[in-house]
């Protein structure tokens, strides 16, 4: 039997609603913030065997007054959850992140998301100032989905709305200079019978003023940033695909099943040649 199921669709969440809902800012506290921590740590050690990454060095090498936006691709519902724990748990910020159904999970604001409501242009308008407004706070990481929609994973070309750039230049202007960071997030099985969370991140890109990235328009600049992300994505799948894993740090990584242990224990053990009779 063949189901006729659609996946993904090209029409964002809120343009299927009639819905008119008002922008809503994060809402943290620290008690929040450590609920949210524990719970989605959690998540990911429950339902995936390894959480591996690398190229952190591109945010840690960077002047530390620098208010920096890391973008990523859309594919799944993990997604969100990655980028809480790699900002709380790799970076050490709180995340402050771009959520276009906050009405559907109004707690999320608690661990930092706010809303987005694409139908509304004053509410969308207030979202991106908003976003310009925390990234200069420097307790934030500021993530975003550019691409707007959830796309298949590996989907080409990596297309984005024109948001990110937005925030980038508006940024800019006020502080000075940007820091933006490309982050390629993939999930695939290599030997456990549970997934593994790989992610990597990007060359970090620099926009100051006055500098050539700042001269570009709007659309050259979405046009820039996409590639970063492309290539990086291009990388870490090149790399994967050959199984090479050996460069990437552990956030975790689960203990061996006994029967991995059992197998594991088997292959160690030299057995005798056989005798020809």
């Amino acid at each position: 039997m063949v189901v006729d199921e659609q996946l993904y669709s090209d029409i964002p969440p809120t343009k299927l609603r009639n819905k008119e809902e008002k922008f809503k800012p994060a809402k943290t506290s620290k008690f929040w913030l450590w609920v949210a921590s524990m719970f989605f740590f959690n998540m990911l050690q429950n339902r995936f065997y390894a959480f591996r990454y690398r190229g952190e060095e591109n945010y840690f090498e960077a002047e530390k007054d620098v208010p920096t936006i890391l973008f990523a691709p859309h594919c799944n519902w993990w997604d969100g959850i990655v980028l809480y724990n790699t900002t709380h748990r790799i970076f050490h910020k709180e995340i402050r992140l771009m959520v276009e159904e906050l009405n559907r999970f109004p707690l999320l604001r608690r661990g930092g998301a706010y809303s987005v409501n694409k139908k509304s242009p004053q509410s969308a308008m207030k979202a991106l100032q908003y976003s310009v407004d925390v990234v200069g706070d420097l307790r934030n990481m500021l993530c975003i989905f550019p691409q707007g929609i959830i796309r298949p994973p590996h989907f080409r070309p990596i297309e984005f709305q024109t948001g990110l750039a937005y925030i980038a230049e508006n940024a800019v202007k006020r502080y000075g200079k940007v820091n933006l960071i490309p982050m390629a997030v993939d999930y695939t099985f290599f030997r456990d019978n549970r997934p593994e969370v790989i992610v990597e991140f990007g060359k970090r890109i620099e926009l100051r003023q006055g500098n050539e990235l700042d001269k570009m328009s709007r659309k050259e600049l979405t046009h820039y940033l996409e590639h970063a992300l492309a290539e990086t994505c291009d990388t870490q799948f090149k790399e994967m695909s050959q199984g090479d894993i050996t460069k990437y740090k552990i956030l975790f990584k689960q203990h061996l099943k006994w029967y991995r242990r059992i197998e594991q224990r088997l292959k160690s053990i030299d057995l005798p040649p056989v005798s020809e009779v």
